[in-house]
């Protein structure tokens, strides 16, 4: 494989582990407060939605995006209202969410654009432009380490550099900050955290507005940078490949950023490997290829979850005795 063929790779499973990347510190952030999150996929997809509808309606990368965030934290926060608040089930309540987005979504689509469910085609106005091209171009010519790092970590949106950038600032964030380590402690002592002066549920609420933030930026990246309209079942997966990372990463920001990447080569390779003759086997089914991440997911989920140790708190509702 040359260089170009590196580079290409490299920044194929970026762009494709962006979203992932995002979902996944969401979950992390949910998760070590104690709050289950299944509602990942849900959140994904009703703020790809509203970014798709407002890009298409107001014509707007600003709006577009500041009305994906708004409906990300009004979901995160009527989980919480729910789960937090009420002590409802946790995995209902996120099941709950990602049924009503799958269906809220088409519904809405329809009567609204008449397209099957799909927003009209976004214009380039609204879309994430690249960032540093000029700079990869000019590196065509440079050795061959070099020119593949140049091909797959240059060109790329903001989204993506945010991405990258947010991974170690997460994990600053609730290693290293007083917030971070009340946020930890919510997820495996929530009594020690009340008799301490701190209230639990502040904390919970607080690291689901966040959680909605990240899953905003993760559905608005889909519609505003990686496809040019809103598609009803667009994130297919999405958000249970990013809980599966987190998993994996054992509720670490670092661990399920390399699961994400991961998933993301799998991913980025299947599209290369389609049509692709192999040795000793041919022509691999299309299929067969596209299920790789999916297979992957299920492997993980299975043979890892019961060797990563979860907060103790998590799922737990929490009422004060007193």
């Amino acid at each position: 494989m040359d260089d170009i063929a590196v580079g290409t790779l490299l920044a194929s499973t970026l762009r494709v582990s962006t979203p992932l990347i995002l979902c996944a510190l969401a979950g992390t952030l949910s998760e070590r407060s104690g709050v289950i999150d299944l509602g990942l996929e849900g959140k994904m997809l009703l703020t790809a939605f509203a970014a798709g509808t407002a890009a298409a309606v107001f014509g707007s990368l600003a709006l577009a995006l500041l009305i994906a965030v708004a409906v990300g934290v009004a979901l995160s926060m009527l989980h919480g209202y729910a789960c937090v608040s009420h002590r409802g089930d946790q995995v209902v309540m996120g099941m709950a969410i990602t049924m009503t987005a799958a269906g809220l979504t088409v519904v809405l689509g329809i009567a609204w654009f008449h397209q099957g469910g799909q927003t009209p085609p976004l214009p380039d106005a609204v879309r994430l432009s690249p960032w540093f091209s000029a700079s990869a171009d000019l590196l065509r010519d440079a050795p061959p380490v070099l020119k593949a790092l140049a091909i797959g970590l240059l060109g790329h949106n903001i989204m993506v550099y945010a991405a990258l950038v947010l991974v170690p600032a997460v994990a600053w964030l609730l290693a290293r900050t007083r917030f971070g380590l009340r946020l930890r402690a919510a997820g495996e002592n929530p009594a020690m955290v009340d008799a301490a002066g701190v209230s639990v549920q502040a904390l919970r609420y607080a690291a689901l507005s966040l959680n909605g933030v990240l899953c905003s930026l993760a559905g608005s990246y889909l519609v505003l940078a990686q496809n040019p309209s809103f598609i009803p079942h667009m994130t297919a997966g999405r958000g249970y490949m990013a809980l599966a990372a987190m998993i994996f990463g054992k509720w670490q920001p670092v661990g399920a950023f390399w699961a994400c990447l991961l998933f993301g080569f799998l991913d980025a390779s299947a599209i290369r490997l389609q049509g692709a003759p192999l040795p000793w086997i041919g022509a691999v089914p299309v299929q067969a290829i596209q299920a790789l991440p999916y297979v992957m997911t299920i492997v993980l989920l299975a043979g890892f979850i019961g060797r990563s140790r979860a907060p103790k708190a998590l799922g737990v509702p929490y009422a004060k005795t007193h």
